[in-house]
């Protein structure tokens, strides 16, 4: 992989980044800044929970060029008080254009007694999106069989979206693409013994979108530190090097599928 990247303006897309994590702090300012050497000019928030929507939303306002909030219930905020923050994050949507619902889904991870709640907060947050014609970005994460229950049931021509930090196999992200998704590729896919270089290999690239779950899962040669939005051009990097192409190509294709995706 190279690591000697010339500063250039690639028109680069992050898909998804909790960037907004470091408002308030000149982490911000100086993450965006680097984003900015790199042409890394747009970037989608998805917020967590309800306290993050006020950090989310505060982000966009200093960047409104760059910055694009999305709104969601991430599984593993989802416990028995769910309807009512819900609600809130629906009353939310007044305050500010949002791109997508996102990030949701279900996460058996780190909890498998809520199953029935995040279901039933999935299925909420889909037909949220549906109404408004906005894509959704899906967490998954030890999931995959419930997941796509909720997707086949639902399905539509409404029902679009990412399937955010994609970790399946081939079979799993042919199922994802065949129901009108784009695989989100972040870190992993520089990780040696993570098999996700072989199912990005082997898929079309007018269905990948970037993404780098920053400040989680950074890419090689940063595995185990603090991810950022800037290092987006290491995974580009290397999706260049799987489907042999230059890493403006790869710009060139996954930009114009997310600007597609999110209607900017």
């Amino acid at each position: 992989m190279k690591e000697d990247f010339t500063l250039k303006n690639y028109n680069l897309i992050d898909t998804h980044t909790h960037i907004y994590y470091h408002v308030g702090s000149p982490l911000l300012a100086e993450q965006m800044s680097r984003c900015f050497e790199y042409g890394i000019n747009k970037l989608f928030l998805p917020n967590v929970d309800v306290p993050s929507i006020k950090k989310v939303f505060e982000t966009a306002n200093l960047y409104p060029a760059n910055c694009f909030p999305m709104l969601g219930l991430h599984p593993c905020s989802v416990d028995m008080s769910y309807k009512e923050n819900l609600t809130t994050i629906r009353e939310a949507f007044t305050m500010s254009k949002i791109y997508a619902i996102g990030e949701i889904g279900i996460d058996l991870y780190w909890e498998t007694s809520t199953l029935p709640l995040q279901q039933q907060a999935f299925r909420i947050q889909i037909e949220w999106a549906k109404e408004l014609n906005l894509p959704i970005v899906i967490h998954c994460r030890n999931a995959f069989d419930e997941v796509f229950e909720i997707l086949d049931e639902l399905n539509d021509e409404k029902l679009y979206g990412i399937f955010h930090c994609f970790t399946g196999n081939l079979e799993q992200a042919n199922r994802a693409i065949k129901l009108g998704f784009k695989l989100g590729i972040g870190g992993i896919v520089t990780y040696k013994k993570a098999g996700l270089d072989q199912v990005v290999k082997n898929i079309s690239l007018e269905d990948i979108v970037l993404e780098t779950d920053s400040p989680y899962l950074a890419p090689s040669p940063f595995r185990g530190k603090d991810n950022q939005s800037s290092y987006l051009i290491y995974i580009a990097q290397k999706i260049a090097d799987l489907h042999e192409v230059s890493i403006d190509k790869i710009a060139e294709i996954t930009t114009d599928n997310a600007e597609k995706l999110f209607k900017i």
